[in-house]
């Protein structure tokens, strides 16, 4: 994937290279971690052992947010204030209050 000037655009989002990777990279571990999981359940594992792992796979998704986040309010949110765009500021409150529930 090439290096490309970052920008939201009707929903789309163009990444870099390095963005892309790291976000990929995240979601494989989080998704080894819920595999992880289930084969503890598959295998009847003790419950506060199980719960512990949730907890580490909740973990690693609140972090996950957390980056993407901040690369939107980097990018995409400060890019479009800059461009007189403040529709941006309200899909972004929009956004923090469902993440919020």
């Amino acid at each position: 994937m090439e290096e490309k000037k970052e920008c939201c655009v009707h929903e789309n989002k163009v990444r870099s290279e390095k963005e892309y990777k790291d976000l990929i990279n995240r979601l494989n571990r989080i998704e080894g971690q819920v595999r992880g999981v289930r084969k503890m359940v598959e295998n009847s594992a003790y419950c506060p052992e199980i719960l512990i792992q949730v907890s580490a796979i909740n973990a690693a998704l609140n972090s996950f947010n957390k980056v993407l986040l901040s690369n939107h309010i980097r990018t995409c949110v400060a890019e479009d204030i800059r461009e007189g765009r403040d529709e941006t500021i309200d899909e972004l409150v929009r956004t923090l209050q469902k993440l919020m529930k």
